[in-house]
Formats: C-alpha cells, sequence, structure tokens
C-alpha cells in the first residue's frame, strides 16, 4: 500500500496576516517598550519636573556581582530573542534574510566606514539635543552607566550597547521596512512611522530623547532607503552607546551628562 504524502498548507500571506504579524513582533519587543515608556513618562511628569529626576540606563541589578553578572547576561541574551524572531520570519525560500536586510559583514567598508560617519553625525547631535532638553526642563538627567566596578563591567556595557544596536536596528529597519513595504506604504511613511516608534519608545527618558531619536530614526532609515544594508547602522549604534556607556565614567560628568 503506497503511502500517501500529508500536504500542509501554511497561512496565507495576506495583508491581514502581515498586519497581525507585526503587532505581535512588536508587542513582544520594542512595541512593548514603547507602550512602557509613554507611562513612565507620564508617571514621571505628574510626580515632579522632568528636569529635577535621574535617568539610569545600566542600572546595578542586584547587590551580590555574581548574581548582577548573571541577571546582566541574561537580559542582554533575552533582548535578542525578538532578533532571531524576525530573523526567522524574513527568512524565505532560497533566500538568507541575514543578506536581504544586509545583516552581514560582506561589504566591511562601507559598514564601517558610513558607520562610523553616522556615529559622529549622530553623537554631536544627541549632545545638542540633550543639552537643549536639560535647559528646557523636558529631559531627566541621563547617566548612562551605573554598575560598580567588577572584572566584567566594561565587557557588559560593551555587550548592552550591541544588544540595543541590533535589536533595534534589525527590528526597527531591517524587518519593519519591509513589513511596511508589504502594506504598500510610500518610503517616506515607512521612514516617519519607524523613527516615530523609536523616538516613543526613548520617552522615559523624557521628551527632549524622544525628539533626539526620532530625528535618529529618519536619518537611518533614509540611509537604509539607500544602501538596503541594516550593518552601516547597527555599528553607527554600537559606536555610539559603547562611547556612551564606557565613556561616561572618563568623560560623563566633565561635559555635563548626567548632571
Amino acid at each position: 500500500m503506497d503511502k500517501q504524502k500529508v500536504v500542509t498548507a501554511s497561512p496565507p500571506r495576506t495583508l491581514g496576516y502581515y498586519r497581525a504579524e507585526v503587532l505581535i513582533v512588536l508587542g513582544l519587543s520594542l512595541g512593548q517598550s514603547a507602550v512602557y515608556a509613554v507611562v513612565n513618562l507620564l508617571e514621571k511628569m505628574t510626580r515632579a519636573p522632568l528636569a529635577s529626576q535621574t535617568t539610569t540606563l545600566n542600572p546595578v541589578l542586584n547587590q551580590r556581582e555574581v548574581f548582577d553578572f548573571v541577571y546582566q547576561m541574561l537580559g542582554i541574551l533575552f533582548a535578542l530573542v525578538p532578533v532571531a524572531l524576525v530573523l526567522f520570519l524574513l527568512t524565505s525560500t532560497g533566500q538568507s534574510a541575514f543578506r536581504s536586510i544586509g545583516f552581514t559583514f560582506s561589504r566591511p567598508r562601507v559598514d564601517f566606514g558610513l558607520g562610523f560617519l553616522l556615529a559622529l553625525v549622530i553623537g554631536a547631535g544627541t549632545l545638542g539635543v540633550y543639552a537643549a532638553g536639560r535647559a528646557l526642563g523636558i529631559t531627566t538627567a541621563i547617566v548612562p552607566a551605573a554598575l560598580d566596578e567588577y572584572w566584567w563591567t566594561v565587557p557588559v556595557l560593551v555587550l548592552s550597547a550591541l544588544r540595543h544596536a541590533i535589536l533595534e536596528e534589525v527590528v526597527m529597519v531591517g524587518y519593519l521596512f519591509d513589513r511596511f513595504a508589504k502594506f504598500g506604504w510610500g518610503i517616506w511613511t515607512t521612514i516617519f512611522v519607524s523613527a516615530a516608534l523609536r523616538g516613543t519608545y526613548h520617552l522615559y527618558q523624557g521628551i527632549g530623547p524622544g525628539i533626539g531619536n526620532f530625528l535618529m530614526g529618519l536619518v537611518f532609515g533614509y540611509v537604509y532607503s539607500k544602501v538596503k544594508r541594516v550593518m552601516p547602522l547597527v555599528v553607527a549604534h554600537a559606536l555610539l552607546d559603547i562611547a556612551g556607556f564606557v565613556g561616561y565614567s572618563l568623560v560623563g560628568p566633565a561635559i555635563g551628562i548626567g548632571t
């Protein structure tokens, strides 16, 4: 008796399917962060003036060194699960998701050259927006890192920077630009919505960082629309966060960061 092959039908990839997929991905990752950031901002604004408050980006998670290290590493690891999810969702027959969004090192000159240039431009703009936000009273004092000094402090801060860079650029740019195109959206609508989401999930730091990250999202989105690669954005974002997290203890107070 011949064995019959069982054929299972995959879900139809309709517009409704992609909308549901995007909502689920955002609900599990940065969309959830955006909701919490808005609520956190409202809570801060109703408690005291934003200028009088402090936001710590990399706090101590446990007073005991070994458990602080474990919690820090677990936080970094599980934050990257949505990246694995969207790469899985973007994978199509015969095409690697890594290649389709340019999340590879196949063009190192473009990736590192453009990434370094973007980091310089965005870095200078970030300091300006932060200073303006503090002067206007719409930004909290930001402490990029408040970890105790252990042998693993710098490596963990570097990994934390890489975590933020990979998560935000792969999900907010590589994934969303692909899915928004399937919605039938134009490139400028896509860039604007992605940038708006980026700004929203930074509002827990104050209104200033929300505006600054929105502008950063516009620049990153435009660059991606031209080069079709997220790696330069990952490099730029990682350099910015490494400079902020690791360099804070050396030059932060001198230039007014965290005050």
